[in-house]
Parts: C-alpha cells; structure tokens; sequence
C-alpha cells in the first residue's frame, strides 16, 4: 500500500538541496528513491540525483531514467540536451523576459542570387521535375545538386534558445545584380522577379536573419501549362463560362509547419461489473507525427482542405535556388503559436480516441495536458492559384501543385445550393 514515506524522504532532500547541504540532500534523495512506490517519487529522485553529481556518465543515467519515466519531464530534457551539446546553457531564454520587435532595428540587408543561362543569357527557373534549373528561352538545362532533406528539428531545444520567439522583419533590402537596381522585399515574401531587368532573385537567408529557415520543399509537380489546363478542364466539368477573362494560374510556395506530439494520458471512470458500479483507469499511450498546421493566413479556407493531400515523404531538403522563377510567402504564424494550435489539434483527436476505445466506459475523464511537442519542420508546399467570376460569384481556384486536384471557394460565397441550381439550368 503506498505511503508518504518516501515523498518526506524526497522533500527533506529537496530542501537540502535548495540550501546547499548537498551531502545531506543525496542521503535522504537516495533512500526516497530505494522505498519509492509511485513512477511521480522515483522520476523526480532521479532527477535530483542528476543535479547531485558531477559525473557525465552517472547524470546521464539518472537523466534517461527520469525521462524512461516521464518522458514530459522538462527540467531533465533541458539538462540531457545540454549534456550532449545540443543546447548551450547561456543561449537559455528568459520566458518572462520580452522579446523586441525585430523590426525596431530597421531594415536588413540581404543577398540575392540571379540565375542566368550560361548559354544563351536567358532566364533560368526552378523545373518541375525537381531536379534542375530551366532556360525559359532556350530550354538549356543544369542539374542542382540537392542537399539532404533536414529533416525536424528538436521542438523542446528552439524553445529554450528562444529561436522561436524571433519574427519576420517588415522591411528587407536587396540589389539586383543584373541592372543595379535596389528594391525593397516585402517581409511577406522571400522571392522576387526584378522589375526592371526581370531577373529572378532569391533572398539568400543569413545569420542575421529574424525568422526560421525552411527545413524542406515540396517541389512542383507541373509547369504552367499543365496547371492551364487542369483549370479549363475544371471549368468545362462544371459547365459554366466564366463572365470576366480568366489569368493563368500562378504558382506559389506557401508554409506549413509540421508538429510530432506523444504522451501517455491517464484516464478513469467507471464500468458496471456484477450489477455495481466499479472505478476503472488506465493509460492511452498517444504519438501523432506531422500534425499540420498552415504558416499563412494567405487562402486559408483553401488551404485547410489542400494541405491533408501532401505527401510529406516526397519533400526534399531546403534550397534557396528551388525558389528561382517562383514567389514564396514567409509564414506569418510564428513556431510557437502553431504549436499551441497543433497541441489543440491533438487534443480534439486524443478526445476521439479515447471515447472511441473506451465507449463501454461512463462518466470517462481524462488529462491530456501530458501531451508533448518532440519535434517539428517548416515546409513549402506548392499550390497553382488564380481568380474566377461565375454567375456574379468571384472567388479564388487553388490548385495541388503535386496532384492537381483542384479546390474553389466559390461555392462558398453564394447562397445556399446555388451552383446546384445553376448546373440543373434553374
């Protein structure tokens, strides 16, 4: 039967620690963890024990036995990424401490990249086939070298160094290297055409840089008359004729950031056992990769039924030159705020889960506030967009730049089941 014995053990050591009686703190750290009956007791005596002593290969142990045990414990993810040099102790941010606005100190001066045929001087863009960068004129080709896909980053890290509190910077300057001419970037994009010259640059990113680097890229499947055509065959299923002149498609990048979320949740209730009423509980262990969440509020509504159709195991490792010939947006949702939406994401499928599991189960109750952020990406996906004017109804197309499958908010705008009416000629 579990007692408070080992818990006053654990406090009379904790309380020596925090007056420095270390010595003392060890021997009453050490027997609350020999007579601890309950996982809260013994991860948290280990974690002392981490904090007791000096040696690496000990700390260690007692470090991955407090996180075998409770793999949300923060204060032992901090001290094992500091012990294997994944985290700097000085680059530890100060939550209470206010992040400046980025923008305060003015505009940044960046580099920009211009891509020019070696053979004929034309324009060279970014090819569908993933690979390689395309004359516009002359069709001369030259195949990138493409870096290793980065891959996800360590979520509990970038929040303690705080690499995820900077934002975008409102202004951005760069040159042209083909006239000379100087432009200023909208801190909504980090691409440009050059409107004098059009040559096509690329904000190459810097250390300097008050934003998050793209981890990888989902390149274009189609060119532009591939995505034409997709629309006007889209425009015929649905038997209508747009009332103004419609533009091509253009192809954009826009940002997704990807969330991997687990933990095991505690749950209890009730079930009726021998015509009575008996306490259950139990544990759901729950691990969700890539949760998805938009970067953009750019096309949004559209975007949420498009961005479930990536498949993110085709993404290829970020480089500025895959932007060549193609506009790409900045996300305007910082890291640490997409968290927080994809957590409530979790949350609503942990919620469906368990219900669906434990259905037998009355008066359920559950606690998903152990549920942990382990990593995450920022990605590009590509989308083919334009503008569309039906029966008075204006709204935007989006179409998958891997599949194709085409997305429209017109039906959206209208009034209820009047694009039905006007398919049965009514």
């Amino acid at each position: 039967m579990p007692t408070e014995y080992d818990n006053d053990l654990l406090r009379e050591g904790i309380f020596h620690y925090r007056v420095k009686e270390y010595d003392l703190a060890r021997n009453y750290i050490e027997r609350a963890l020999e007579t601890a009956d309950d996982l809260q007791t013994r991860a948290q005596a280990n974690y002392f024990l981490s904090l007791l002593t000096a040696d690496p290969t000990r700390k260690r142990q007692y470090l991955e036995e407090t996180l075998a045990i409770d793999i949300t414990h923060a204060e032992a993810r901090r001290a094992l990424a500091i012990l294997d040099g994944k985290l700097n102790a000085h680059e530890i941010v100060d939550p209470d401490r206010k992040v400046g606005n980025a923008a305060a100190s003015g505009a940044v001066e960046v580099q920009a990249e211009r891509f020019t045929c070696p053979k004929c001087g034309g324009r060279m863009v970014y090819a569908p086939d993933g690979v390689s960068l395309t004359c516009e004129y002359c069709a001369q080709s030259r195949v990138l070298s493409t870096k290793a896909n980065r891959g996800e980053q360590d979520f509990f890290i970038a929040m303690a160094n705080g690499s995820s509190q900077k934002a975008p910077v409102n202004v951005q300057t760069f040159g042209c290297q083909g006239c000379g001419a100087t432009f200023v970037l909208a801190a909504d994009q980090i691409s440009a055409t050059c409107a004098y010259c059009g040559s096509v640059h690329v904000v190459v990113m810097n250390e300097k840089r008050q934003m998050i680097e793209p981890d990888s890229i989902l390149p274009m499947a189609f060119d532009q008359k591939q995505a034409t055509r997709i629309l006007v065959q889209w425009v015929e299923e649905l038997k209508v004729l747009p009332q103004e002149q419609v533009q091509q498609p253009r192809g954009l990048y826009l940002p997704a950031w990807t969330f991997d979320i687990l933990g095991n949740i505690p749950w209890n209730g009730m079930v009726y056992h021998d015509k009575r009423m008996e306490p259950v509980s139990g544990e759901k262990s729950i691990q969700f990769e890539d949760v998805r969440i938009l970067g953009s509020k750019q096309l949004a509504d559209l975007m949420l039924k498009v961005l479930p159709e990536y498949d993110f195991k085709d993404a290829t490792g970020y480089d500025a030159r895959f932007l060549a010939g193609w506009m790409a947006a900045v996300y305007d949702l910082p890291m640490a705020e997409a968290s927080l939406d994809a957590r409530s994401l979790a949350d609503e499928r942990v919620r469906a889960m368990i219900h669906a599991e434990m259905s037998h189960v009355m008066n359920l109750g559950y606690n998903s506030s152990a549920l942990i952020i382990s990593a995450f990406k920022l990605i590009l996906v590509p989308v083919w967009v334009t503008e569309i004017k039906i029966h008075d109804h204006k709204g935007h197309v989006l179409i998958n730049g891997r599949n194709g499958s085409v997305h429209s908010d017109i039906t959206e705008r209208g009034p209820s089941g009047w694009l039905e009416n006007m398919l049965a000629g009514k």
